[in-house]
């Protein structure tokens, strides 16, 4: 797998670094630098003369990347999970470490659109289910449970119903030799001889 990342630039940044690949490159295009501050989100951009602004965001989802000899079979060749956001001087920085947005118009604000929230769970509940689900697993039983049913005025305090027990049935309800009764779809199982 090779490393790659996603460079967002300005429009104008963006013709500068084109003529660079393009070898094409006067003597104020002729350096491209990129570094990062301590804390590794946080950093400049630099292009020639020019300092800009960048970031390094995580994307909503993974994007793979692809590339081909002969046009016809793609090998993936990365997992891209960042960005690097750079902007203007006047831009405002973006917000947290998230960019809210995928790559294309189709996910825009995907990270609220198409994924589902996270569930607001206490974390007591969460620590007494997993001990119980390890005592079971354990061979042993469930502590602190108890059986009762919410009364009409939402009160606990009754013990939950038990339910009745089916009556045994008689053996005389078998037929023909003790087979059990047979429908008609249990004759449609069967081969036909």
């Amino acid at each position: 797998m090779e490393e790659q990342f996603i460079l967002r630039v300005p429009p104008s940044v963006s013709e500068r670094i084109e003529r660079l690949l393009n070898e094409n490159a006067s003597a104020e295009d002729g350096s491209l630098d990129l570094s990062f501050s301590e804390d590794g989100r946080t950093g400049t951009f630099v292009i020639g003369d020019e300092r800009f602004p960048a970031s390094l965001l995580d994307l909503p989802c993974i994007v793979e990347s692809h590339k081909t000899y002969d046009d016809t079979v793609l090998i993936k060749t990365a997992d891209i999970g960042q960005i690097i956001m750079v902007r203007e001087e006047s831009d405002p920085a973006p917000e947290g470490v998230e960019y809210k947005h995928g790559l294309t118009p189709p996910m825009r604000d995907a990270r609220r659109r198409r994924f589902r929230r996270e569930p607001d769970l206490n974390p007591e509940l969460v620590q007494r289910v997993e001990k119980d689900l390890l005592s079971i697993m354990s061979g042993g039983t469930v502590r602190n449970i108890g059986t009762t049913v919410p009364d009409e005025a939402g009160e606990h305090g009754k013990a939950a119903p038990t339910p009745a027990a089916k009556p045994d049935m008689p053996v005389e309800a078998a037929s023909d030799g003790g087979e059990p009764d047979r429908s008609d779809s249990d004759d449609s199982m069967e081969p036909e001889s």
